[in-house]
Protein backbone atom coordinates (compact mmCIF):
# COMPACT_ATOMS: atom_id res chain seq x y z
CA UNK A 1 0.00 0.00 0.00
CA UNK A 2 1.55 3.31 -1.08
CA UNK A 3 2.19 5.84 1.46
CA UNK A 4 -0.47 8.08 1.99
CA UNK A 5 -0.13 11.95 1.24
CA UNK A 6 -0.40 14.71 3.80
CA UNK A 7 -0.84 18.60 3.16
CA UNK A 8 2.83 19.11 5.23
CA UNK A 9 4.41 16.68 2.27
CA UNK A 10 2.63 19.16 -0.27
CA UNK A 11 3.70 22.49 1.27
CA UNK A 12 7.03 21.29 1.41
CA UNK A 13 7.66 19.89 -2.29
CA UNK A 14 5.99 23.26 -3.34
CA UNK A 15 8.16 25.34 -0.82
CA UNK A 16 4.38 26.87 0.81
CA UNK A 17 2.68 27.12 4.36
CA UNK A 18 0.61 24.22 5.25
CA UNK A 19 -2.30 26.97 6.01
CA UNK A 20 -1.83 28.29 1.99
CA UNK A 21 -2.48 24.40 0.55
CA UNK A 22 -5.39 23.88 3.51
CA UNK A 23 -7.05 27.36 1.89
CA UNK A 24 -6.26 26.26 -1.79
CA UNK A 25 -7.63 22.44 -0.97
CA UNK A 26 -10.79 23.85 1.26
CA UNK A 27 -11.28 26.89 -2.08
CA UNK A 28 -10.66 29.42 -0.05
CA UNK A 29 -7.97 30.67 -2.56
CA UNK A 30 -9.93 33.93 -3.83
CA UNK A 31 -11.40 34.43 -0.32
CA UNK A 32 -7.32 34.25 1.07
CA UNK A 33 -6.20 36.49 -2.04
CA UNK A 34 -3.93 33.95 -3.03
CA UNK A 35 -2.61 34.23 -6.63
CA UNK A 36 -4.41 32.26 -9.57
CA UNK A 37 -0.66 31.11 -10.55
CA UNK A 38 0.17 29.51 -6.78
CA UNK A 39 -3.78 28.02 -6.47
CA UNK A 40 -2.99 26.41 -10.09
CA UNK A 41 0.66 25.18 -9.40
CA UNK A 42 -0.88 23.65 -6.26
CA UNK A 43 -3.93 21.82 -7.60
CA UNK A 44 -2.04 20.41 -10.71
CA UNK A 45 0.54 19.43 -8.25
CA UNK A 46 -2.76 17.76 -6.05
CA UNK A 47 -3.68 16.05 -8.91
CA UNK A 48 -0.47 14.39 -9.85
CA UNK A 49 0.36 13.11 -6.74
CA UNK A 50 -3.09 11.62 -6.15
CA UNK A 51 -3.80 13.58 -3.13
CA UNK A 52 -6.89 12.19 -1.18
CA UNK A 53 -7.67 14.76 1.83
CA UNK A 54 -8.09 12.66 5.05
CA UNK A 55 -12.25 11.94 5.12
CA UNK A 56 -12.56 11.97 9.28
CA UNK A 57 -10.26 15.09 9.35
CA UNK A 58 -12.22 16.26 6.65
CA UNK A 59 -15.67 15.63 8.44
CA UNK A 60 -14.80 17.06 11.76
CA UNK A 61 -14.00 20.10 9.96
CA UNK A 62 -16.98 20.51 7.72
CA UNK A 63 -19.39 18.41 9.99
CA UNK A 64 -20.53 16.19 7.19
CA UNK A 65 -19.17 12.88 6.46
CA UNK A 66 -20.76 12.90 2.82
CA UNK A 67 -22.19 9.37 3.40
CA UNK A 68 -25.82 8.61 3.47
CA UNK A 69 -27.40 5.44 5.11
CA UNK A 70 -29.99 3.24 2.88
CA UNK A 71 -31.97 1.07 5.30
CA UNK A 72 -34.38 -0.92 2.70
CA UNK A 73 -36.19 -4.33 3.48
CA UNK A 74 -34.15 -7.00 1.47
CA UNK A 75 -31.81 -5.33 -1.00
CA UNK A 76 -31.48 -8.81 -2.71
CA UNK A 77 -35.55 -7.97 -3.71
CA UNK A 78 -35.05 -6.18 -7.46
CA UNK A 79 -37.62 -3.82 -6.70
CA UNK A 80 -35.25 -2.61 -3.97
CA UNK A 81 -32.20 -3.08 -5.26
CA UNK A 82 -32.86 -1.31 -8.47
CA UNK A 83 -33.78 1.36 -6.35
CA UNK A 84 -30.81 1.26 -4.40
CA UNK A 85 -28.98 1.25 -7.73
CA UNK A 86 -30.10 4.28 -8.87
CA UNK A 87 -29.68 6.23 -5.48
CA UNK A 88 -26.73 5.12 -5.52
CA UNK A 89 -25.38 6.80 -8.79
CA UNK A 90 -27.33 9.90 -8.26
CA UNK A 91 -25.55 10.37 -4.83
CA UNK A 92 -22.36 9.51 -6.64
CA UNK A 93 -22.75 12.65 -8.84
CA UNK A 94 -23.95 14.87 -6.27
CA UNK A 95 -19.98 13.82 -4.11
CA UNK A 96 -21.90 11.33 -1.52
CA UNK A 97 -21.53 7.84 -1.07
CA UNK A 98 -24.32 5.31 0.09
CA UNK A 99 -24.08 2.55 2.91
CA UNK A 100 -27.07 0.07 2.66
CA UNK A 101 -28.20 -3.09 4.34
CA UNK A 102 -31.28 -5.14 4.48
CA UNK A 103 -33.32 -5.19 7.93
CA UNK A 104 -35.72 -7.77 6.90
CA UNK A 105 -38.52 -6.11 7.94
CA UNK A 106 -36.86 -6.64 11.73
CA UNK A 107 -37.39 -3.85 13.63
CA UNK A 108 -34.67 -4.37 16.31
CA UNK A 109 -32.18 -4.94 13.60
CA UNK A 110 -33.43 -1.94 12.11
CA UNK A 111 -32.26 0.11 15.46
CA UNK A 112 -29.80 -1.73 15.92
CA UNK A 113 -28.34 -0.02 11.92
CA UNK A 114 -29.53 3.25 12.68
CA UNK A 115 -27.34 3.53 15.56
CA UNK A 116 -24.78 2.27 13.78
CA UNK A 117 -25.07 4.95 11.04
CA UNK A 118 -25.33 7.51 13.53
CA UNK A 119 -22.25 6.45 15.22
CA UNK A 120 -21.07 6.38 12.32
CA UNK A 121 -22.13 10.32 11.28
CA UNK A 122 -23.86 9.69 8.05
CA UNK A 123 -25.08 12.46 6.85
CA UNK A 124 -28.85 11.91 6.63
CA UNK A 125 -31.10 8.19 6.16
CA UNK A 126 -33.41 6.93 3.53
CA UNK A 127 -35.61 4.23 5.43
CA UNK A 128 -38.29 1.65 4.82
CA UNK A 129 -39.83 1.10 8.17
CA UNK A 130 -40.70 -1.75 9.32
CA UNK A 131 -43.75 -1.89 12.21
CA UNK A 132 -42.39 -0.52 15.50
CA UNK A 133 -40.06 2.04 14.46
CA UNK A 134 -41.98 5.13 15.25
CA UNK A 135 -40.25 6.11 18.01
CA UNK A 136 -36.95 5.93 16.86
CA UNK A 137 -37.53 8.01 13.53
CA UNK A 138 -39.20 10.19 15.47
CA UNK A 139 -35.85 10.41 17.66
CA UNK A 140 -33.75 11.34 14.61
CA UNK A 141 -35.58 14.17 13.88
CA UNK A 142 -36.38 15.52 17.13
CA UNK A 143 -32.26 15.59 16.54
CA UNK A 144 -32.17 17.36 12.92
CA UNK A 145 -31.38 14.42 11.35
CA UNK A 146 -32.32 14.35 7.56
CA UNK A 147 -34.89 11.28 7.10
CA UNK A 148 -36.40 10.50 3.87
CA UNK A 149 -39.15 7.23 4.30
CA UNK A 150 -39.70 4.65 1.19
CA UNK A 151 -42.03 2.78 0.45
CA UNK A 152 -43.91 3.05 3.88
CA UNK A 153 -44.86 6.10 5.84
CA UNK A 154 -45.83 5.88 9.49
CA UNK A 155 -49.42 7.84 9.86
CA UNK A 156 -48.91 10.55 12.83
CA UNK A 157 -45.36 10.72 12.13
CA UNK A 158 -44.61 13.94 10.10
CA UNK A 159 -41.38 13.55 8.08
CA UNK A 160 -40.52 12.98 4.40
CA UNK A 161 -41.74 10.37 2.38
CA UNK A 162 -41.77 8.97 -1.24
CA UNK A 163 -44.09 6.25 -1.48
CA UNK A 164 -46.03 4.67 -4.21
CA UNK A 165 -49.87 4.82 -5.30
CA UNK A 166 -50.63 1.45 -3.86
CA UNK A 167 -54.39 1.86 -3.57
CA UNK A 168 -54.73 2.38 -7.16
CA UNK A 169 -52.31 -0.20 -8.42
CA UNK A 170 -53.80 -3.06 -6.27
CA UNK A 171 -57.20 -1.29 -7.41
CA UNK A 172 -56.58 -1.04 -11.23
CA UNK A 173 -54.86 -4.24 -11.37
CA UNK A 174 -57.99 -5.92 -9.47
CA UNK A 175 -59.88 -4.33 -11.57
CA UNK A 176 -58.51 -5.72 -14.66
CA UNK A 177 -58.70 -9.57 -13.66
CA UNK A 178 -62.31 -8.56 -13.03
CA UNK A 179 -62.97 -7.29 -16.22
CA UNK A 180 -62.18 -10.49 -17.64
CA UNK A 181 -65.78 -12.72 -17.84
CA UNK A 182 -64.09 -15.90 -16.63
CA UNK A 183 -62.80 -14.31 -13.34
CA UNK A 184 -66.02 -14.58 -11.03
CA UNK A 185 -63.55 -15.55 -7.67
CA UNK A 186 -60.64 -13.25 -7.65
CA UNK A 187 -58.59 -13.33 -4.70
CA UNK A 188 -55.91 -11.53 -2.88
CA UNK A 189 -52.83 -12.84 -1.16
CA UNK A 190 -51.11 -10.46 1.29
CA UNK A 191 -49.01 -10.36 4.78
CA UNK A 192 -50.20 -9.53 8.18
CA UNK A 193 -49.14 -6.67 8.03
CA UNK A 194 -50.09 -3.16 9.10
CA UNK A 195 -47.49 -1.20 7.02
CA UNK A 196 -49.26 1.72 5.01
CA UNK A 197 -48.20 0.33 2.16
CA UNK A 198 -50.17 -3.10 2.47
CA UNK A 199 -53.04 -1.85 3.51
CA UNK A 200 -53.06 0.56 1.07
CA UNK A 201 -53.14 -2.30 -1.83
CA UNK A 202 -55.76 -4.04 0.67
CA UNK A 203 -58.51 -1.07 0.39
CA UNK A 204 -57.68 -1.14 -3.71
CA UNK A 205 -58.83 -4.95 -4.19
CA UNK A 206 -62.02 -4.27 -1.74
CA UNK A 207 -62.65 -1.06 -3.80
CA UNK A 208 -62.81 -3.18 -7.00
CA UNK A 209 -64.08 -6.00 -5.96
CA UNK A 210 -67.11 -3.99 -4.23
CA UNK A 211 -67.50 -2.01 -7.47
CA UNK A 212 -67.88 -5.27 -9.10
CA UNK A 213 -70.36 -6.81 -6.39
CA UNK A 214 -68.11 -10.18 -5.87
CA UNK A 215 -67.05 -11.73 -3.22
CA UNK A 216 -63.43 -11.16 -1.78
CA UNK A 217 -61.26 -14.12 -0.74
CA UNK A 218 -58.59 -12.94 0.86
CA UNK A 219 -55.26 -15.24 2.56
CA UNK A 220 -52.65 -12.90 4.70
CA UNK A 221 -49.60 -15.02 5.48
CA UNK A 222 -46.89 -14.12 8.32
CA UNK A 223 -43.93 -11.79 7.27
CA UNK A 224 -41.52 -14.37 8.54
CA UNK A 225 -43.13 -17.48 7.72
CA UNK A 226 -40.74 -20.17 5.89
CA UNK A 227 -41.16 -20.65 2.37
CA UNK A 228 -42.47 -24.31 2.29
CA UNK A 229 -45.01 -23.80 4.52
CA UNK A 230 -46.04 -20.48 2.37
CA UNK A 231 -46.38 -22.63 -0.59
CA UNK A 232 -48.47 -25.46 1.33
CA UNK A 233 -51.44 -22.46 2.57
CA UNK A 234 -51.42 -20.86 -0.82
CA UNK A 235 -52.23 -24.20 -2.26
CA UNK A 236 -54.94 -24.72 0.10
CA UNK A 237 -56.04 -21.09 -0.20
CA UNK A 238 -56.18 -21.38 -4.25
CA UNK A 239 -57.46 -25.16 -4.26
CA UNK A 240 -60.00 -24.56 -1.73
CA UNK A 241 -61.64 -21.76 -2.83
CA UNK A 242 -61.27 -22.49 -6.70
CA UNK A 243 -59.97 -18.96 -7.58
CA UNK A 244 -60.17 -18.02 -11.04
CA UNK A 245 -57.36 -15.08 -10.30
CA UNK A 246 -55.36 -14.43 -7.60
CA UNK A 247 -53.36 -10.72 -7.04
CA UNK A 248 -50.27 -10.98 -5.09
CA UNK A 249 -49.34 -8.28 -2.83
CA UNK A 250 -45.76 -8.64 -3.26
CA UNK A 251 -43.27 -10.39 -6.20
CA UNK A 252 -42.01 -12.88 -3.65
CA UNK A 253 -45.57 -14.19 -2.39
CA UNK A 254 -46.57 -14.45 -6.16
CA UNK A 255 -43.12 -16.15 -7.00
CA UNK A 256 -44.51 -18.98 -3.76
CA UNK A 257 -47.84 -19.18 -5.24
CA UNK A 258 -45.95 -20.02 -8.75
CA UNK A 259 -43.79 -22.66 -6.97
CA UNK A 260 -47.39 -24.10 -5.45
CA UNK A 261 -48.89 -24.31 -8.57
CA UNK A 262 -46.03 -26.48 -9.96
CA UNK A 263 -45.77 -28.26 -6.78
CA UNK A 264 -49.04 -29.10 -6.50
CA UNK A 265 -49.52 -29.71 -10.24
CA UNK A 266 -52.72 -27.12 -10.60
CA UNK A 267 -53.95 -25.08 -12.97
CA UNK A 268 -52.31 -21.40 -13.30
CA UNK A 269 -54.93 -18.78 -12.71
CA UNK A 270 -55.12 -15.84 -13.92
CA UNK A 271 -52.55 -13.43 -12.05
CA UNK A 272 -50.87 -10.65 -11.33
CA UNK A 273 -48.10 -9.49 -9.19
CA UNK A 274 -47.25 -6.24 -7.44
CA UNK A 275 -43.59 -5.16 -8.32
CA UNK A 276 -41.63 -6.97 -11.15
CA UNK A 277 -39.35 -9.34 -11.17
CA UNK A 278 -36.52 -11.18 -13.55
CA UNK A 279 -38.39 -14.64 -13.22
CA UNK A 280 -41.93 -13.13 -14.54
CA UNK A 281 -40.88 -12.18 -17.57
CA UNK A 282 -39.24 -15.71 -18.34
CA UNK A 283 -42.43 -17.56 -17.13
CA UNK A 284 -44.53 -18.49 -19.60
CA UNK A 285 -47.41 -17.06 -19.88
CA UNK A 286 -45.45 -14.04 -19.15
CA UNK A 287 -46.82 -13.09 -15.34
CA UNK A 288 -48.72 -9.21 -15.51
CA UNK A 289 -47.75 -7.05 -12.83
CA UNK A 290 -47.62 -3.55 -11.37
CA UNK A 291 -44.54 -2.42 -12.00
CA UNK A 292 -43.19 0.64 -10.27
CA UNK A 293 -40.99 3.87 -11.60
CA UNK A 294 -37.84 2.70 -9.99
CA UNK A 295 -35.92 5.78 -11.60
CA UNK A 296 -38.31 8.20 -10.51
CA UNK A 297 -38.66 7.17 -7.30
CA UNK A 298 -34.42 6.83 -6.32
CA UNK A 299 -34.33 10.61 -7.97
CA UNK A 300 -36.71 11.70 -5.57
CA UNK A 301 -35.30 10.53 -2.88
CA UNK A 302 -32.32 11.35 -3.29
CA UNK A 303 -33.34 14.68 -4.34
CA UNK A 304 -35.34 15.11 -1.23
CA UNK A 305 -32.43 13.55 0.92
CA UNK A 306 -29.71 15.99 -0.40
CA UNK A 307 -32.38 19.25 -0.28
CA UNK A 308 -32.87 18.23 3.55
CA UNK A 309 -29.76 18.21 3.97
CA UNK A 310 -28.76 21.51 2.85
CA UNK A 311 -31.89 22.92 4.02
CA UNK A 312 -33.63 23.51 0.73
CA UNK A 313 -36.68 21.85 1.44
CA UNK A 314 -39.25 24.72 2.80
CA UNK A 315 -41.52 22.17 4.14
CA UNK A 316 -42.13 18.63 4.35
CA UNK A 317 -42.14 16.48 0.95
CA UNK A 318 -45.09 13.89 0.82
CA UNK A 319 -44.51 12.52 -2.44
CA UNK A 320 -47.12 9.93 -4.20
CA UNK A 321 -45.78 8.11 -7.59
CA UNK A 322 -47.98 6.37 -9.93
CA UNK A 323 -47.46 3.13 -10.48
CA UNK A 324 -48.68 1.08 -13.93
CA UNK A 325 -49.85 -2.51 -14.83
CA UNK A 326 -47.95 -3.88 -17.13
CA UNK A 327 -50.11 -6.91 -18.75
CA UNK A 328 -48.53 -9.70 -19.89
CA UNK A 329 -49.88 -13.68 -20.40
CA UNK A 330 -50.97 -14.26 -16.83
CA UNK A 331 -53.72 -12.18 -17.19
CA UNK A 332 -55.20 -12.41 -20.31
CA UNK A 333 -58.22 -14.24 -21.44
CA UNK A 334 -57.42 -16.74 -24.40
CA UNK A 335 -60.08 -17.11 -27.66
CA UNK A 336 -61.23 -20.33 -26.66
CA UNK A 337 -61.99 -18.71 -22.79
CA UNK A 338 -63.75 -16.29 -24.45
CA UNK A 339 -66.22 -18.18 -26.68
CA UNK A 340 -67.39 -20.33 -23.79
CA UNK A 341 -68.44 -16.85 -21.64
CA UNK A 342 -69.86 -15.44 -24.70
Amino acid sequence: MKKRILISDIAKSLGVSVTTVSFILNGKAKEKRISEGLTKRVLDYVKKVGYKPNQLAQSLRTGQSKILGLIVEDISNPFFSNVAKYIERIAYDNGYHIIYCSMDNDVTKAKELIQLFYDRQVDGYIITPPEGLEETVANLIKNNVPVVLFDRYIPNLETNYVVLDNFNGAFTATKHLLENPSNKRVGFVSLFSNQTQMRDRLEGYMKAIDDFQQQAYIKKIKIDEDEASSIEQLHEFIASNKLDAVLFATNYLAIHGLKAIKEYKMKLPHMVAYDDHTLFSLYEPGISVVTQDTATIANELIHTLLNEIKGKNKELQKITIPSELLVRGSSVISEEALEQTS
